[in-house]
């Protein structure tokens, strides 16, 4: 079983939790994840940025953060999934998409991660968006921010 744990910063209007887990559930499952423990941490620009300075030595803004935190070679997830809500309401203003479906757009974009996927060259960012978009098309991202 995969426990997943969703945390935001009080300050920030968070996301409602069991649409979190659920999305973050349906993309694990999907790759045959059979356990593990996953942690989503919903923050702001300045978190992340700092984050990104400490772990990957770059100054700059950025919108989602997995970290794997037990080996990529076990098939028991263990990490956490970091989220700026502020870079994610500006990206999708920048995108013209609604901020729900960027935020779950990055949800699972971590959960991508997780399970092998990267997007370091134009043909993974390539495999990865479409990759979402299926996902995306399979879950009611519209009430992400719903009660």
């Amino acid at each position: 079983m995969i426990n997943i744990s969703v945390d935001c910063d009080p300050a920030l209007d968070c996301p409602n939790e069991k649409m979190v887990t659920d999305f973050a559930s349906s993309v694990l499952n999907n790759h045959e994840t059979p356990g593990g423990e996953v942690t989503f941490i919903f923050g702001s620009d300045e978190l992340l940025s700092d984050l990104k300075k400490e772990f990957f030595h770059k100054d700059q803004w950025t919108d989602v953060i997995a970290f794997r935190l037990n080996d990529t070679e076990e098939k028991d997830v263990e990490g956490e999934v970091y989220i700026s809500l502020p870079r994610a309401q500006e990206n999708a203003a920048s995108f013209g998409e609604p901020f729900e479906k960027e935020v779950a757009r990055l949800i699972i974009h971590g959960c991508l991660h997780f399970v092998g996927f990267d997007d370091e060259s134009e043909e993974e960012k390539i495999e990865m968006t479409e990759m979402e978009n299926n996902y995306l098309s399979q879950v009611n991202w519209q009430k992400l921010f719903e009660n």
